[in-house]
């Protein structure tokens, strides 16, 4: 996108120049003729979120997952998981974190899902590519040259996405706070094919 703006040289004579605004498709939203509206992606969010509330109706749900099924999945944009795995609002809960690697956290979010809300499965799905594959635990001594604090998490950095996927599953079976573990499965989705590839936890 390119904007033009008059400005004047020393002698008073006025002179174009050019000046290239860099942004994203999702910052600059567009009316279906194609005209550009103002604000920010937040509120094109909120736009949105107008418009479908203006013609939800109420499903009726209770919280407890239809499919008693818990699904830990990377937040890579690329993969539409309900989509992906034929999953319909209410089926499942999904936990979604950098990389799908099974964090304290996501053990809290796993028991409070088996003990006060019913599920018995747990799906761990990674994926090809992934953003973690690309650094390494040294991002936290970045963070702390930055900031002056270090962070208290690790990154969960991993080279081999195959072990990594194990390594969550021993985490949620080891676990002590789980009800349920004998249907733990891991997978590794392909984001260029969409096919999910199971790991063998041995």
């Amino acid at each position: 996108m390119t904007d033009f703006f008059p400005s004047h040289n020393r002698t008073g004579t006025p002179v174009t120049s050019t000046v290239m605004l860099m942004t994203t498709s999702a910052s600059v939203p567009t009316t279906s003729e194609g005209a550009i509206t103002t604000g920010t992606v937040t509120d094109r969010l909120v736009e949105a979120n107008e418009r479908y509330a203006a013609a939800f109706t109420d499903p009726g749900m209770d919280a407890r997952p239809v499919l008693r099924v818990a699904v830990v999945a990377c937040m890579d944009a690329r993969i539409d998981l309900h989509a992906a795995l034929g999953l319909e609002l209410g089926d499942c809960h999904t936990i979604r974190n950098a990389g799908g690697v099974v964090t304290d956290d996501v053990i809290r979010s796993l028991t409070i899902s088996q003990r006060k809300l019913g599920t018995r499965s747990v799906v761990l799905i990674h994926h090809t590519g992934c953003g973690l594959e690309a650094i390494t635990e040294d991002f936290r001594t970045e963070l702390e040259m930055e900031v002056g604090q270090r962070p208290a998490w690790a990154v969960e950095a991993f080279r081999d996405v195959d072990q990594d996927v194990r390594q969550s599953m021993q985490r949620v079976r080891t676990s002590p706070f789980m009800l349920h573990t004998d249907d733990v499965r891991g997978f590794v989705f392909d984001v260029r094919t969409g096919m999910l590839r199971e790991v063998d936890p041995a």
